[in-house]
């Protein structure tokens, strides 16, 4: 079924490229006292989970594992977010970046439930609507940031 590969390639690539941008973001803020930390460090939990819920649907669905983006895009996620945050750092700047990345993704997965709403896999189509809950949770948590 090519609408279950296209949907959980998706979950898989969004949740790498979430693990990532956590991943850097955190070391970026090492050393500071920056209050949003630990939503970070949540979202870096979730996001995993992500990636291991749909590391296991596509063995179970006899998927072959997404290639992940790339080196090439991660550098520019990397250089892009170090330059953000160099002209500034604060908690309301990445809160507005996260909730930027965040809102992108929602609108993204959103789009692929409803074009696969009566196709995909029920487990599949499961995962993919607990990222987008994911997201909606993650939004409201940075709103006192804002």
């Amino acid at each position: 079924m090519n609408e279950n590969n296209e949907l959980l390639t998706y979950i898989y690539q969004n949740a790498k490229m979430g693990v990532t941008s956590c991943t850097d973001l955190i070391k970026i803020l090492n050393g500071k006292d920056n209050k949003i930390k630990k939503i970070v460090e949540g979202e870096l939990k979730g996001y995993e989970n992500f990636v291991k819920k749909a590391e296991k649907l596509l063995k179970k669905n006899k998927i072959e594992q997404p290639k992940d983006k790339g080196m090439m895009a991660d550098l520019m996620t990397k250089m892009g977010m170090n330059m953000e945050l160099m002209k500034d750092n604060s908690d309301a700047r990445i809160a507005d970046m996260l909730t930027k990345g965040f809102t992108m993704g929602n609108i993204d997965i959103t789009k692929k439930i409803d074009r696969f709403e009566d196709d995909a896999d029920k487990e599949i189509l499961k995962l993919a609507k607990e990222l987008l809950e994911f997201g909606k949770t993650n939004i409201e948590l940075l709103k006192p940031y804002l």
